[in-house]
């Protein structure tokens, strides 16, 4: 099966030229477009007769994949199973990343290590920043507690 490219891709950045990402089929669609017209040398287009053979398809990599949502979902998962995670938020993510783990389930849209290392990096900073405000506030006190004792001592230099 070919891969389905659009309309001069290769040669502008938007369209995808060296952009995975930006890679999306969108049909021809101009009055004189080669492509739209089927010519010899153009890049084929979508049409009947492309579909993947029953086997294959709603697979990736030859692997059935079982979207989750929930934790309650991973449960029904048996060991050694391909798994996509839905959207949910950090927290319940890194819960069922480390409860796949525990299970042996490959999770396909994910990387658990860089994830990991993401999130242990948002810890570190978030301590960082707590123990940095932490030293602030003794600092402020303890400067608080001098200048008091210094209008003290003014005020009873003055008597």
């Amino acid at each position: 099966m070919p891969t389905f490219l659009r309309r001069n891709s290769d040669k502008y950045s938007k369209l995808g030229r060296n952009k995975k990402k930006k890679q999306v089929w969108r049909s021809p669609k101009g009055r004189h477009n080669k492509m739209r017209l089927k010519r010899k040398g153009y890049p084929a287009t979508v049409n009947i007769g492309y579909k993947q053979d029953v086997e294959e398809r709603g697979k990736i990599d030859n692997k059935k994949m079982i979207l989750i949502n929930s934790l309650r979902e991973l449960e029904n998962v048996k060991e050694g199973a391909t798994i996509i995670v839905g959207k949910m938020g950090a927290k319940k993510k890194l819960e069922l990343v480390n409860k796949a783990k525990s299970k042996k389930i490959h999770i396909h849209n994910i990387n658990v290590n860089k994830m990991m290392k993401k999130i242990e990096k948002k810890k570190k900073e978030k301590e960082a920043k707590k123990h940095s405000i932490e030293k602030k506030e003794t600092h402020k006190e303890h400067e608080k507690k001098e200048t008091e004792k210094s209008n003290k001592e003014s005020k009873e230099e003055k008597k």
